[in-house]
């Protein structure tokens, strides 16, 4: 299994990206076939350096073929590749993302869009004390790699049943508790690029815990598995 990216494949992003079609698509398939078996490779590496951190049940690298169905832009398919690595069982919340691409390349972590339970449950929390939750933001490392949860989806004010005065509303506000790394094409390509990912999947081990722990029991702190 390939402990680096395949530096052939951002070529071909770039390519894809300039030519955004089945008919190019379908002259460089053997090209695509061959880059992704190398990506995936890479990524089953990833998954067994993860499982010395953590337990991961599965790596799912998503399609290159993207669903127009419902959107205005037609382009048949994704300029970047990305896996998410799943944490297993219930008592373990939380998940691992890396997405390749030139010029916009990155890993993260957290929950992304998370069901109406569990983002109440989150809220409310946060709402009771989020002191824990302060302490792993501003913890020096986690800090410099993430700078806070990623704000870009947030409610204008407050959701329903909280105050807009919350001392804590800043955090409440999110949709998504979701922290990003950006990593730059020549880091990506790296010999030791692995190593700095994993590196970087490891801060996340505070949060994911903190999290998982929230969301497996009651505001009173009795599991609900």
């Amino acid at each position: 299994m390939s402990k680096t990216v395949p530096e052939a494949y951002f070529n071909f992003l770039k390519e894809l990206k300039e030519n955004n079609n089945k008919e190019w698509m379908d002259a460089h398939k053997n090209t695509y076939l061959k880059l992704e078996k190398e990506f995936k490779a890479f990524c089953a590496s990833t998954k067994d350096r993860l499982n010395t951190l953590d337990q991961i049940e599965r790596a799912k690298v998503f399609r290159i073929n993207r669903d127009v169905r419902f959107s205005k832009n037609k382009m048949p398919y994704k300029t970047n590749r990305s896996v998410i690595f799943s944490r297993e069982g219930v008592q373990r919340r939380g998940s691992y993302y890396f997405q390749m691409a030139p010029g916009n390349s990155f890993m993260g972590g957290g929950f992304f869009s998370p069901e109406s339970p569990d983002l109440l449950r989150i809220r409310k929390e946060f709402e009771l004390d989020a002191a824990p939750i302060r302490t792993i933001l501003k913890q020096p490392h986690f800090n410099k790699a993430f700078n806070g949860f990623n704000t870009e989806d947030q409610v204008k004010t407050a959701p329903k049943g909280f105050s807009k005065e919350d001392p804590n509303i800043d955090l409440i506000r999110n949709k998504n508790f979701f922290v990003n790394h950006a990593f730059t094409d020549e880091e990506v390509l790296a010999e030791d690029f692995q190593e700095n990912l994993i590196i970087h999947f490891k801060l996340l081990l505070p949060f994911f815990d903190y999290m998982s722990e929230v969301l497996t029991t009651d505001l009173n702190g009795e599991s609900v598995l």
